[in-house]
């Protein structure tokens, strides 16, 4: 334990130093927050009532696809994974200290949005807080085990980059968190349905939800861990 929380220490500080990581976590999420919180509110006067949970789907997704993908490309497509291999050190700890401090990364952008949006944007808070912020955390676990996928799969970080904003994007544009789903053509809004945000907003913008509106994110995390463990033993073999 000791181990894996100075792990997460090293980490969380060199994740302060990374300019891809303040960007995908904090810069873009916090601006695209304040420019469209305010476009949001002011042309849509509803909005109100879902932009905490809006602002932190999108600053999550960002901070969790194209954040931490290039963090894990670093570590098990480079020489980092063979001094894992030589210092007898399991490579599954890469995956555990990145996945905790992106998570008190995500966890940070999330809270801020949570505090500012009433302030600036006279934002409704969330009836039931324990309960969102319980949903937040399973959000965030799920979205960063799905990003583990493309940072064992994919090697190259020019194809990262393409398979990231390819998940990215839809993720944003069908959840609803833009604008409502009923807008969109029945083929796209059964496409949204694909990605974890889109059930992520879903559960966020509800006071009580049912134990069965959190199936569909514990699957996309059942199987984004089974495709993972798959990768992490096949970098292991090579």
């Amino acid at each position: 334990m000791k181990t894996i929380l100075y792990g997460v220490s090293v980490q969380f500080k060199m994740d302060l130093r990374s300019n891809t990581l303040l960007v995908t976590c904090y810069a873009v999420p916090l601006l695209f927050f304040l420019i469209m919180g305010g476009i949001f509110t002011s042309l849509m006067p509803e909005a109100k009532q879902t932009l905490i949970p809006a602002m932190s789907i999108m600053g999550i997704s960002m901070g969790a696809f194209i954040g931490v993908p290039p963090s894990m490309v670093e570590i098990y497509a480079t020489d980092i994974k063979k001094m894992y291999m030589a210092n007898k050190i399991p490579l599954s700890f890469g995956i555990i200290t990145l996945g905790i401090s992106a998570f008190i990364h995500l966890m940070i952008t999330s809270i801020l949005i949570f505090i500012f949006a009433p302030i600036m944007f006279h934002a409704a808070i969330p009836s039931n807080i324990p309960h969102y912020f319980i949903t937040l955390a399973l959000f965030i676990i799920v979205s960063l085990t799905v990003a583990c996928v493309l940072g064992l799969g994919v090697k190259s970080q020019a194809k990262l980059t393409m398979y990231s904003q390819a998940l990215f994007l839809p993720s944003i544009m069908l959840s609803g968190i833009m604008f409502s789903t009923k807008l969109l053509p029945n083929t796209l809004e059964t496409i949204g349905f694909l990605f974890p945000a889109t059930w992520g907003y879903r559960l966020l913008t509800q006071s009580n939800p049912s134990i069965s509106s959190y199936f569909p994110l514990c699957i996309f995390f059942f199987v984004a861990l089974f495709i993972s463990i798959g990768f992490l033993k096949k970098i292991k073999s090579e």
